[in-house]
């Protein structure tokens, strides 16, 4: 489950809340009895809007709804029903490399808001959030809890009630839903009431019944969400959504053309021999901060981190049906890359303690092959072709010729900067010689 903070209202923030547990019926009566309540009762509505918001969530969880309009979708359907609703929210863990966890907020009348918060790996837990009903309820797995918060049953036993009261909560409801796999792996929710009366026990079998099918629906849809984070993170957004398109056979691909760049880390291995395995460690992540990081920035696309290389690509948009536009919009982003990357390692050095760091790069225009290489059992989603091998071998000519950065003439043509011709070479393995260029510094 997700430790994070939730806010209680425009400007206030607080630990996430928990579930409380209605004194009228347990927890299994509600999930299986029907949701009625004596004719007359206060807060009785038709059980059937109840059934459809129910409904709803199960076709949600065979489609393919985003988490966030999920959760708006059902808080909004249930406020349609008649449930005193003021506030509702959810978090679940993620499997993410810049957060651990992400945490939805409904309040009536107002945009959903979303929060991501830091895996645990990143430090312990916040004094106020072991401070919290939700950590009580993780290390204890109470799946549900219920606090009032006026009147004379009001139990404000955690700081953070206080501070739901102290927004115009009158009522609270907490629950917890493990999705398996360890404690850390599930959902948490709360739904709050601004009713001076708060729920009537049948909002609480009501809510406690949509509760289950809302944590169904999430699981699927969360579990979605965090295939397409991994792949995105191993292949990039652009190979990741192709095989989550079907794109998993050795073979299938297709022909794209691209700005492709190519950068390598100058003397990395004296820098492996003289530097410890930490030291080296965080030398190659300052120098992928810098080169990746532009790339990304730019809205290129990193295709493989090749040791301590990076192959990378700017795809022609053919949306425009201007070939030569759309060239030079790619060649123009990995340009600005080029700049950026540099200023970024600028900002690095200036604040190492050691040797500065240094990389070469090429930049060369294209058409390659996108797709699946390998054998049948294992394949990787890359890019191959004459255009790679070239700008490969263009970039190892930064070394001999002393230029951070080079350019084919097929590149800089697109690209209306300033230029300086340092002739035409042969490339390894690649069959005539070909103009390079630098920009001038």
């Amino acid at each position: 489950m997700a430790a994070q903070r939730e806010p209680v209202s425009r400007g206030a923030s607080i630990l996430r809340p928990v579930i409380d547990v209605p004194r009228a019926c347990t927890y299994a009566e509600a999930m299986t009895h029907p949701i009625t309540e004596p004719e007359g009762a206060a807060g009785s509505r038709p059980t059937s809007l109840v059934d459809e918001v129910a409904n709803w969530l199960m076709d949600q969880a065979l489609g393919d709804s985003e988490v966030t309009r999920l959760f708006e979708g059902c808080c909004e359907r249930l406020l349609g029903a008649g449930l005193p609703l003021w506030r509702g929210h959810i978090s679940f863990s993620v499997l993410h490399p810049l957060y651990g966890s992400t945490a939805l907020t409904w309040r009536r009348g107002e945009e959903i808001e979303t929060d991501n918060f830091p895996s645990r790996r990143d430090g312990p837990f916040p004094e106020e959030f072991l401070k919290s009903p939700l950590y009580h309820m993780v290390r204890t797995q109470v799946p549900f809890l219920r606090r009032r918060l006026l009147g004379d049953e009001a139990n404000l036993d955690f700081p953070i009630l206080s501070e739901f009261r102290n927004a115009g909560a009158s009522d609270y409801l907490a629950y917890l839903i493990s999705f398996g796999g360890g404690e850390l792996n599930g959902m948490v929710g709360s739904w709050a009431s601004d009713r001076p009366s708060g729920f009537s026990e049948q909002d609480v079998k009501s809510l406690l019944r949509i509760q289950q099918r809302l944590g169904v629906a999430c699981k699927m849809q969360v579990k979605e969400q965090i295939a397409r984070n991994v792949v995105t993170t191993y292949l990039g957004t652009l190979a990741g959504q192709r095989v989550l398109d079907g794109q998993i056979k050795r073979g299938d691909g297709e022909a794209l053309s691209a700005a492709i760049w190519y950068s390598d880390l100058r003397g990395s291995t004296t820098l492996a021999d003289t530097l410890s395995r930490d030291s080296f460690i965080q030398a190659l992540n300052d120098y992928f901060e810098c080169a990746a990081g532009a790339v990304l920035s730019q809205g290129g696309e990193i295709l493989a981190f090749i040791g301590d290389a990076v192959l990378a690509i700017f795809p022609l948009d053919d949306a425009h049906g201007d070939a030569h536009g759309d060239a030079a919009r790619a060649c123009e982003r990995a340009l600005m890359a080029s700049q950026d990357a540099r200023e970024r390692l600028a900002t690095v050095n200036a604040h190492r303690a050691g040797e500065p760091l240094a990389f070469g790069l090429a930049l060369h225009l294209g058409e390659v092959r996108f797709g699946n290489i390998g054998v049948p059992e294992r394949v990787s989603f890359s890019v191959i072709g004459p255009t790679v091998n070239e700008v490969a071998r263009l970039e190892a000519l930064t070394k001999s010729l002393d230029r951070p950065v080079l350019a084919s003439a097929t590149f800089a043509a697109h690209v209306p900067a300033v230029w300086e011709s340092l002739g035409e070479f042969a490339l390894r393995g690649v069959g005539a010689p070909i103009q390079v260029l630098a920009p001038i510094e």
